[in-house]
């Protein structure tokens, strides 16, 4: 299991924070810290960008401010990037356009993430599918066709993509989760599947864990009470570090899905099964028979699926009464 924790833009700008929270994903267990990287100019029309904006005063007064105040420059990226590589953790960042997708490329990525409103952006797609690094797709707010779509872009172009099932509501209720689509998108596509959550609270992700997703990413916050768009919607260390052992475990409790007795089950085994025994004593030479046995715990004998090998034929020694039947006391050859 691929565990990202998402910063996204919950460093509010600063790159202190950006490097806490760097640290605190590392010390929490994911596997990859991730960021986001806008072109703010090209984000939306003016009319929006300019439009008055009173959600975080800190940031700004017009949507173009706020989106600005939040954006890092390369150096800041370059910081970020060292700071994983100091904390031994993977660096993400989602590209939400082609100008981003260079940024980071000269920034030097290992692959790329994209947000579930960037499935549909097929401009986006075929840049980032040419390039061939591996792609994680989030699949939220879009439909069967859409996704078909996005998924033969980047498999026509042989770039390794995963998916991720998500639902595009902040806070996602219980009832909106759908993780059904897990299995449905790996029946669907047959690639590595994975679940991006915005519930509150870890019960829809660990769910979603159980039942096989791959990749797991959910937003952190230092503090849920800052001001920023995802605070709200985000897990604080002690919540995220207690998700991800948690995540660790559910992937322990999956196993392999190959039956077979565990050493440790063969010792119950051994001792609740039922195995052939003598109902009466039995004389050498006897032939063993049907009413000659009972079947009683332990199970370290002949089990009664074993039963027709041995009826039938004569006993090699004498047998007294409620005494297990070994095989070597029955003549089989």
């Amino acid at each position: 299991m691929y565990i990202i924790a998402e910063a996204g833009l919950n460093h509010n700008g600063s790159l202190e924070l950006a490097k806490q929270m760097v640290e605190t994903a590392a010390a929490a267990g994911a596997d990859a810290v991730k960021f986001q990287k806008r072109t703010v100019e090209i984000l939306a029309i003016g009319t929006i960008l300019d439009a008055q904006d009173e959600r975080f005063p800190d940031f700004g007064s017009t949507y173009r401010q706020i989106r600005q105040h939040i954006e890092f420059d390369f150096n800041a990226y370059v910081t970020i990037r060292e700071k994983c590589r100091e904390c031994a953790i993977d660096f993400l960042c989602t590209a939400f356009d082609i100008p981003a997708v260079t940024f980071l490329e000269q920034l030097g990525v290992n692959g790329y993430k994209l947000a579930s409103h960037s499935l549909g952006n097929l401009p986006l797609l075929h840049h980032l599918a040419k390039l061939g690094k591996p792609v994680i797709l989030s699949t939220g707010m879009a439909e069967w066709d859409e996704i078909d779509r996005a998924v033969e872009i980047f498999t026509t172009n042989h770039t390794p993509l995963s998916l991720l099932h998500c639902v595009s509501i902040y806070p996602t209720p219980p009832e909106e989760c759908n993780l059904t689509m897990i299995d449905r998108l790996k029946e669907r596509y047959g690639l590595p599947v994975g679940y991006s959550g915005h519930e509150i609270g870890t019960l829809p992700t660990l769910a979603a864990a159980a039942m096989g997703a791959t990749i797991i990413e959910r937003h952190f916050t230092m503090d849920r009470t800052l001001p920023g768009f995802d605070h709200k919607i985000s897990l604080e260390p002690a919540e995220l570090t207690t998700m991800i052992r948690d995540l660790h475990a559910i992937e322990t409790m999956r196993g392999t899905g190959t039956k077979r007795v565990s050493e440790r089950e063969q010792i119950t085994r051994d001792k609740y099964h039922v195995s052939m025994v003598s109902a009466r004593p039995l004389t050498k030479g006897s032939i063993l028979t049907e009413t000659d046995v009972v079947y009683r715990n332990p199970g370290t004998g002949i089990p009664p699926k074993n039963a027709n090998h041995y009826l039938g034929r004569p006993l090699t020694r004498d047998v007294p009464a409620d005494a297990l039947i070994e095989p070597d006391m029955v003549q089989t050859t």
